[in-house]
C-alpha cells in the first residue's frame, strides 16, 4: 500500500530502511535486528579498524544521517514506474509474444503453463525466456543432444569408463541405499536379465543419485563436463559464466547452492510391475535446475514392454495435443516422464499429502515434511483427487532424448 495509508510500510527500499533504522543500534547482535552485519569489525591480528567495509549497516548509517520523515509520502509514482512491464497475466503474455517474438519458434503446453523453445540455436531465444520467467514458469527446450558428443553419453561408454568406481545406488521402491560397484548398475541398465532382484523376485527399479556432482563430476569426467558446458540451453543464463546467471556471480561472502553439474541416471518404470513408483520423488530445489536427457536407454528381456506399450502407457497420462503429437512421432525418442507443480501449491500439496498419509494408517510427525522428506510419488489416483478436493492442477510433461527441463527455484516436481 502507499505510505499514506501505512505510514510502517515504504514503498521504496529508503522508505523501509527509515522506518526501521531508528528501532536499529550498529553492530547490535540483538535478537530483533533488522540486518544482521555483513563482516566483523575486528581484524585477526587484534588490531582496531575494519579490514572491509560493512555494508548494510553503512546503508542504514547513511539512511539515518539523512532520515526522511516517516509520515512524508513517497514522491515515485508507482503507476507510472511499472506501466512498461507485462501483467502477471497469461494471455497478456501470450498476445504480446507472438508479435514481439516472431522470430523465435516456440509454443505453449500444459494448458499455457510451460514455455516450449523448438530451435535451440535461436541466438533469441533468452528474451522471450526472461519473460517467461519472470512469471516463475517452467521452460522446455528440445534437441540439445544435436549440439553433443553422443558417444560420450552412451551406459557402455560410461560403464568402461568408470565401471570400478563405487556409488550410492538406491532402489527407487524402498528407498534402500547400498554402497556398490557402478558397473553393476550399468551392466543391468539395458539388458533386464542382469538387474538386481528383491526378495519377491521383482527386477529392482534402481537408481544411481547424484553421480558423480560438482567438482566431483568435472574432476572425474572432465571430456563430459565441457561437452555439457557447451551445449547448455539458453548460456546467458544457464552457463556458469553466464551475464544473466545471479548465482554464479554472487560475492565470495555469500554460501552458493550446490550448482552442479550432477549425472541422474535411473532405470525405467517401464521394465517394473508397479507403474505407480517414480525414481524422484516429489520434492523442491533450493536453486532454479537444469535438466537436459542426455541419453535414453531401450530396455531388453521378460517382462518389458514394447516400445508400443511404453507409448501407450504415456498416452494414458493427462497430455497436451503438442506432447501427444511428439509421441506419434519417429524421430522422437521419450525417456522421462514429469509432474509439475508451482511453488505457490505446495502448501495445499503438503496438506493433501498428510491427510493421505493419515488415511493410509502411517503416522504423521509435526516435524516431518513429505515434501521435504520426498516420501511421496504422487500417482494418477492421487493427482486426481488432488485436482477434485484441492483445486490443484499437475502439469505433465514427457521429456524426449535432448529435452533440456528448465525449473524455477521452488517449483515442485517428480519424475
Amino acid at each position: 500500500p502507499p505510505a499514506s495509508q501505512n505510514n510502517e510500510q515504504g514503498s521504496t527500499l529508503r522508505d523501509l530502511l527509515t522506518t526501521t533504522a531508528g528501532k536499529l543500534r550498529l553492530g547490535s547482535t540483538d535478537a530483533g535486528i533488522a540486518f544482521a552485519p555483513v563482516y566483523s569489525t575486528g581484524t585477526a591480528s587484534g588490531k582496531s579498524g575494519r579490514t572491509m567495509p560493512n555494508i548494510i549497516d553503512d546503508i542504514i548509517a547513511s539512511v539515518v544521517e539523512n532520515k526522511i520523515p516517516p509520515n512524508r509520502a513517497p514522491k515515485i509514482n508507482v503507476k507510472s514506474e511499472i506501466k512498461d512491464e507485462p501483467k502477471d497475466d497469461k494471455k497478456c503474455i501470450q498476445d504480446d509474444c507472438s508479435k514481439r517474438y516472431s522470430d523465435i519458434q516456440y509454443s505453449w503446453i500444459c494448458d499455457k503453463h510451460v514455455l516450449w523453445l523448438r530451435d535451440h540455436k535461436n541466438s533469441n531465444n533468452w528474451k522471450l525466456f526472461k519473460e517467461c520467467w519472470k512469471q516463475g514458469r517452467p521452460v522446455l527446450v528440445s534437441g540439445m543432444h544435436k549440439k553433443m558428443n553422443f558417444s560420450l553419453w552412451k551406459a557402455e561408454s560410461i560403464s568402461l569408463d568408470f565401471g570400478n568406481q563405487q556409488a550410492d545406488i538406491l532402489n527407487c521402491k524402498d528407498s534402500i541405499i547400498s554402497n556398490t560397484n557402478v558397473k553393476e548398475f550399468w551392466d543391468g541398465f539395458e539388458d533386464v536379465s542382469k538387474r538386481q532382484k528383491v526378495k519377491n523376485g521383482e527386477t529392482a527399479l534402481l537408481k544411481l543419485k547424484d553421480w558423480p556432482s560438482g567438482e566431483d563430476f568435472k574432476t572425474m569426467m572432465p571430456a563430459r563436463y565441457e561437452d555439457l558446458l557447451k551445449s547448455l540451453p539458453l548460456p546467458e543464463y544457464c552457463s556458469p559464466e553466464g551475464k544473466l546467471n545471479l548465482a554464479s556471480h554472487l560475492p565470495g561472502f555469500f554460501v552458493r547452492p550446490d550448482l552442479g553439474p550432477r549425472l541422474c541416471s535411473a532405470y525405467g518404470v517401464a521394465a517394473t510391475k508397479d507403474h505407480d513408483i517414480g525414481t524422484t520423488n516429489l520434492h523442491i530445489e533450493v536453486s532454479d535446475v537444469v535438466n537436459i536427457l542426455v541419453y535414453v536407454g531401450i530396455a531388453k528381456g521378460n517382462g518389458v514392454l514394447s516400445k508400443s506399450g511404453v507409448l501407450k502407457k504415456l498416452e494414458e497420462e493427462d497430455l497436451d495435443d503438442l506432447l501427444r503429437k511428439r509421441l506419434k512421432d519417429s524421430s522422437e525418442l521419450p525417456g522421462a516422464l514429469w509432474h509439475i507443480y508451482a511453488g505457490k501449491d505446495a502448501d495445499k500439496i503438503r496438506e493433501f499429502l498428510q491427510k493421505i498419509a493419515k488415511e493410509q494408517g502411517l503416522e504423521v510427525l509435526p516435524e516431518h515434511d513429505p515434501i521435504r522428506d520426498q516420501s511421496w510419488y504422487v500417482n494418477k489416483k492421487l493427482r486426481q483427487r488432488l485436482l477434485e478436493e484441492y483445486g490443484v492442477k499437475t502439469c505433465t510433461v514427457i521429456q524426449f532424448l535432448g529435452d533440456a527441463i528448465i525449473l524455477p527455484a521452488g517449483a515442485l516436481h517428480q519424475v
